[in-house]
């Protein structure tokens, strides 16, 4: 078994990926002498639009020993209970998909069994009515969830919308406090030899060195694509946007506790609010939309002073076909991309970093131990690819021939298999390397009306009387609980409250 050291290690690009990895592996590696390194030159930009996130991001910068307060208020950051999808399904409809469980599961028997059982028995309760998340979001509230909840029906969880930039810097802070060292300089050539990258070269002559190269550098992949040649896996055929154009805003008004996406005829558009701005943007397929299209569409759904022209981004969907190629590993839009539709690009940063950890429990790795990150990162980047075809191929909208090319192409084998379960009696087949659960499955295909044809027959042994008394004692458990809740504006001002930039 060939083994390959490693006591040096060179991350390239700063931004949002790059100093994420460089401050948690300056804690991981704070026992052992591996050096760290970021080469990011100060006079290029980063992509910047990605703000809103998962909850997966709270765990990442607690590790760190960072407080949720006082990350919120240095990235002057508001909270979201889960993203509402508006005119996705059909135009005027709109739901949300929550961080957190509808009702509570009885006898091994998933929620959404009992819930179907007693909507034949002609019961009008909507799904969402059982879920505390989506009921604080729709009502504009907020609070953190108990530590021990009493039961399924008070589980939910939050994100964070918030500042890339100065999340970036906070994450710098952090690594360089704990001894990572910053580079500021341009990157003027590669030098590559049998292991891979050997050393890079900087714009006033310097070169560095390392054992181990991390890319961080974007779309463009420095390294991993345009040094090492390692190839893309194109999936344009199921995510047909290639596009987007980003601005921001001042906000006016409340400060929602949730995401807005709003489907449009050739796209989709995001609102993200943040503490004393927003962030918006226009996802779109180019076959169908000139950019200056999408521009003025963008525009013409913003009601508040935008704070500069939109930016422009072209891309492919997809991801590289090794994340891990020789001694460089891709890390965020280096590895791969997929519209932030369900705000998963920084959560793959996190699980990236936390691959890349997991591998180096001693400051070594083996062939095998790259074999296995690219077989996990290539189940990882599939399954949510899946989950966000889903949203297209479910839609019923009836302008656009984005939305019919969605409607009737062909699924991934993987994920027709999921989707022909769940329609035919309301099984979630859940796959290795998940990001979200069943509850997140069961939330898009209810927002899209998509229900099973049949479902779990052991429910239909309870007593109706029963059944229809225990559902109406959880709704009014979820409208009393959101009741008694101070509103987000309040929570937020009570207690991370930002000053104004």
């Amino acid at each position: 078994m060939t083994v390959h050291n490693v006591s040096n290690i060179v991350i390239v690009g700063g931004g949002t990926a790059g100093w994420m990895t460089a401050a948690s592996l300056s804690k991981h590696f704070r026992k052992t002498k591996v050096a760290i390194t970021v080469v990011e030159s100060s006079a290029i930009g980063t992509v910047g639009v990605g703000e809103a996130t998962i909850p997966t991001l709270r765990r990442f910068y607690a590790e760190l020993g960072l407080d949720d307060m006082a990350v919120m208020k240095a990235t002057q950051a508001t909270c979201k209970l889960g993203i509402q999808f508006q005119d996705w399904y059909k135009q005027g409809h709109s739901f949300i998909h929550p961080f957190g469980l509808f009702g509570q599961k009885a006898n091994g028997i998933d929620f959404h069994h009992y819930w179907l059982h007693l909507k034949s028995l002609g019961d009008t309760s909507a799904l969402a009515d059982y879920s505390l998340g989506v009921n604080l979001a729709k009502n504009n509230k907020f609070i953190e969830p108990s530590v021990n909840p009493p039961s399924e029906l008070s589980v939910y969880d939050w994100a964070l919308h918030f500042d890339a930039g100065l999340f970036a810097k906070l994450m710098r802070e952090y690594a360089e406090s704990h001894g990572v060292t910053c580079i500021d300089a341009k990157i003027d050539g590669v030098n590559c030899g049998e292991e891979g990258i050997d050393s890079l070269v900087l714009d006033d002559g310097r070169v560095i060195n390392g054992d181990l190269f991390i890319d961080c550098s974007g779309f463009k992949g420095l390294l991993i694509e345009q040094a090492l040649h390692t190839g893309y896996h194109d999936w344009s055929e199921w995510l047909q946007c290639d596009s987007a154009v980003a601005v921001q805003s001042t906000r006016a008004g409340s400060a929602p506790s949730y995401t807005v996406t709003r489907a449009h005829q050739a796209g989709w558009q995001w609102r993200i609010p943040l503490q004393h701005r927003a962030g918006n943007g226009h996802v779109f397929c180019s076959r169908y939309i000139s950019e200056d299209e999408a521009i003025a569409t963008l525009k013409s759904n913003i009601t508040d002073e935008l704070l500069h022209e939109p930016r422009r981004f072209k891309f492919t969907p997809g991801r590289r076909k090794l994340a891990w190629n020789k001694n460089c590993i891709a890390v965020g839009l280096a590895s791969g991309f997929l519209e932030p539709l369900e705000s998963t690009s920084i959560a793959l940063i996190e699980t990236a970093i936390e691959k890349i950890r997991r591998v180096f429990q001693r400051p070594w790795y083996t062939a095998a131990a790259v074999d296995n990150f690219n077989d996990l990162t290539a189940q990882e980047y599939e399954r949510v690819r899946d989950f966000i075809i889903l949203h297209y191929k479910l839609n019923q909208r009836e302008d656009g021939e984005l939305w019919r090319y969605c409607r009737e192409m062909e699924l991934p084998e993987m994920l027709r298999k999921k989707v022909a379960a769940f329609r035919s009696q309301g099984d979630l087949i859940r796959y290795p390397i998940e990001m979200f659960g069943g509850p997140s499955w069961v939330a898009i295909y209810d927002g899209f009306q998509y229900l099973p044809e049949q479902y779990d027959q052991r429910v239909t042994k309870m007593n109706p009387e029963y059944l229809q008394k225990a559902l109406g004692e959880m709704r009014q458990s979820v409208a009393s609980a959101v009741a008694s809740v101070q509103s987000h504006d309040d929570f937020i001002a009570q207690n991370c409250a930002a000053a104004a930039p």
